[in-house]
């Protein structure tokens, strides 16, 4: 047998799966692209780091995590995603993302939504979370006070939307 063959063959009996350069993006804010975001949480030392040590990942009323559930608003009918984050060897991690599990407590956790070209806008730092939240192009529920403190995390958590390659044209459903 040709050696293609035998790569072919553990390939398929490995269930390894190869994405070509050429696939495409994952609909922002579906669950390949939560999952993506998690991991990029997790390269990202403003979001592990400074969440840690401000105290963000402790106001969780003894559940041991937090939770941000995110959508569109331009897309009714898609899902929201959900981010969990845990503080894990002294960071703040994503320990999940993708579809929502859990029912969040406004009062620890967090519910955000815009419209898409919003998203885009601040991923690209066109505008940070302040100006966002003023202007309502950025809504959310949970502890504002909370977030008021984190707005240095907060702007890399919006960057960092803008970091995911995405295809922000159409909705997931």
């Amino acid at each position: 047998m040709k050696l293609w063959m035998h790569i072919l063959l553990l390939i398929i009996l490995t269930g390894i799966i190869i994405q070509p350069a050429w696939a495409e993006p994952p609909v922002l804010m579906s669950d390949d692209w939560a999952k993506q975001f998690c991991q990029a949480w997790n390269q990202d030392k403003t979001l592990t780091e400074e969440l840690q040590e401000s105290g963000w990942t402790k106001n969780d009323k003894g559940r041991g995590y937090k939770i941000l559930q995110l959508y569109r608003r331009d897309c009714p009918q898609d899902y929201w995603v959900e981010l969990k984050i845990q503080s894990v060897g002294n960071k703040a991690t994503c320990t999940y993302g993708g579809a929502v599990t859990l029912k969040p407590d406004l009062s620890v956790d967090y519910i955000m939504n815009a419209e898409t070209k919003r998203w885009e806008e601040m991923g690209k730092g066109e505008y940070g979370p302040m100006w966002g939240m003023m202007t309502g192009r950025l809504k959310f529920d949970g502890p504002k006070m909370e977030a008021m403190r984190n707005m240095g995390p907060f702007k890399s958590f919006l960057l960092l939307v803008g970091k995911i390659q995405s295809d922000m044209s159409k909705c997931n459903k």
